[in-house]
């Protein structure tokens, strides 16, 4: 399980934590999904986030992997919740597209999109990691191409126009 924390200030996007957190395959399931939900819950403690990113499931064809990693994310999500964080999910896909451009991107084309956005000297040894940095600057990039900014949230189209009406043609 991979995660990304980034820091938000003003435009400025700083790299707080990117690492994986790996899971001996030797260990019980159960035991597994209670080291992602103490990871996650570390982590809100540590970092005190203001929300909660997540790559939604993806379409395989094994059914069992597909059960895994449902329930893995069920944790995650879980313990985002439990701290009162928002949530939101991406696609892969809408993942890609936010950070390179191209939602057919390869991991090497996303980790080296996020190399150059984040000013990153070394490559973390999974792209586990690159993967949920992603996730982390999608977040960031579509709560801000609609609203205009950082935490100006907006309740529908009337909304936005009233608070931003420079952006109006």
């Amino acid at each position: 399980m991979g995660y990304g924390i980034i820091a938000v200030q003003g435009s400025k996007v700083t790299l707080l934590e990117m690492h994986a957190l790996k899971l001996s395959g030797k260990k019980d399931n159960y035991e597994r999904l209670s080291l992602i939900h103490a990871k996650v819950t570390e982590l809100i403690r540590e970092f005190k986030p203001h929300e909660f990113a997540i790559e939604a499931p993806f379409f395989g064809k094994n059914v069992q992997s597909m059960l895994k990693l449902g329930r893995a994310q069920g944790v995650a999500i879980a313990a985002a919740m439990q701290a009162g964080l928002p949530v939101s999910e991406y696609s892969p896909k809408k993942v890609k597209q936010s950070v390179t451009g191209n939602g057919n991107a390869d991991k090497d084309q996303v980790w080296r999109m996020l190399q150059q956005i984040l000013s990153i000297k070394e490559k973390p040894s999974t792209y586990d990691a690159t993967d949920a940095l992603a996730v982390a600057m999608c977040h960031y990039f579509q709560a801000n191409a609609v609203t205009g900014g950082p935490g100006k949230k907006v309740k529908g189209w009337d909304d936005f126009i009233k608070k931003n009406p420079g952006r109006l043609r």
